[in-house]
């Protein structure tokens, strides 16, 4: 069940809050007071939880039978313990490896191809193809989680499908030691006079992230200065950037996130015109990650973090 709060005051309320924290509550089945995910044992139900946009996502019983059709949650679903819970997920949800992969598909939903596994619940990261709508029509709960801003973003999803799952106490631990292990990464980084310069490539074409995402808040946690800040005229998120423009930057790193679509490497870029002249080229701190762990907000960030991390300490090694 999904509805959103009457009133302009209560919908001027519900946005401000989903630009701080996305609300998550219970609500008792007789009507009682709502209390807190961290408090409430896992078993609860209904919970009835708050999306970004307001919209509130109620959960009568423990789902039993949920279809992910983001690939992100399907790593924080398995990741909390939910993993037994999840009949299938969509076509690009590749981890873990015994996830139920099926021919859905999160962008371009089939109503009906969903509607065969019977879900309980359905978690999407948009409403595209009408989905929520198409959810709603069978008596569906469907529960949006949209791309990450940043790493609380990131925590609260993870609290979010703990609840709607009954694995609050599962996510909680999580979070608690994705919390811990982005802290010692940040402490295991110097604090040095002249900040690094970083590029991150999303592919070939020369898309990249600013701070405004979760990469680039995970760039700016380990004390890198992101070249793609300086280039938010077109777009505040992720700008296409000109090849000049990232030479003329003179990147300390660079950070490829497209070694899986097209074939990136440091031999690939140090063959692009005037490549050879950047920092990071020049001293072969060109390291690609997994396209997928770049591009999920899920516990593998903590992977992503780790892997700059170790670059950041041998260049200032080097230094």
């Amino acid at each position: 069940m999904r509805m959103h709060q009457p009133g302009a005051s209560a919908k001027l309320a519900f946005r401000f809050f989903a630009v701080a924290f996305v609300s998550v509550f219970l609500v008792a089945s007789c009507g009682g007071t709502p209390t807190s995910s961290t408090s409430a044992p896992a078993s609860h139900f209904p919970v009835s939880i708050t999306e970004p946009s307001g919209a509130i996502v109620t959960i009568a019983h423990q789902p039993h039978r949920v279809v992910s059709l983001s690939p992100t949650a399907t790593e924080m679903l398995f990741a909390i313990g939910a993993g037994s819970q999840v009949i299938a997920v969509d076509d690009q949800s590749n981890f873990p490896a015994n996830a139920p992969t099926t021919k859905l598909s999160g962008f371009t939903p089939n109503i009906e191809a969903i509607a065969a596994y019977t879900p309980d619940l359905v978690v999407a990261a948009e409403d595209t193809g009408s989905l929520v709508h198409g959810m709603q029509a069978l008596n569906v709960p469907i529960l949006l989680e949209p791309a990450a801003r940043n790493l609380d973003d990131s925590y609260l999803q993870i609290k979010q499908l703990g609840l709607a799952t009954g694995h609050s106490t599962q996510a909680d631990s999580l979070v608690a030691s994705m919390r811990s292990q982005v802290g010692a990464l940040v402490a295991s980084v110097s604090k040095p006079a002249r900040r690094l310069k970083v590029y991150h490539e999303l592919d070939n074409t020369f898309y990249s992230v600013t701070s405004a995402t979760f990469i680039g808040q995970a760039y700016k946690l380990l004390g890198l200065t992101n070249i793609a800040d300086a280039a938010t005229a077109a777009t505040p998120d992720y700008p296409q950037l000109s090849p000049e423009f990232i030479v003329s930057s003179n990147p300390d790193l660079i950070v490829l996130a497209d070694t899986k679509c097209c074939q990136q490497d440091l031999n690939a870029v140090a063959a692009r015109p005037g490549w050879r002249a950047i920092a990071a080229v020049k001293s072969g701190h060109v390291v690609g990650v997994d396209d997928d762990i770049a591009s999920r907000w899920g516990p593998r960030i903590v992977d992503f973090m780790r892997a700059v991390a170790s670059q950041v300490k041998q260049i200032e090694m080097a230094a």
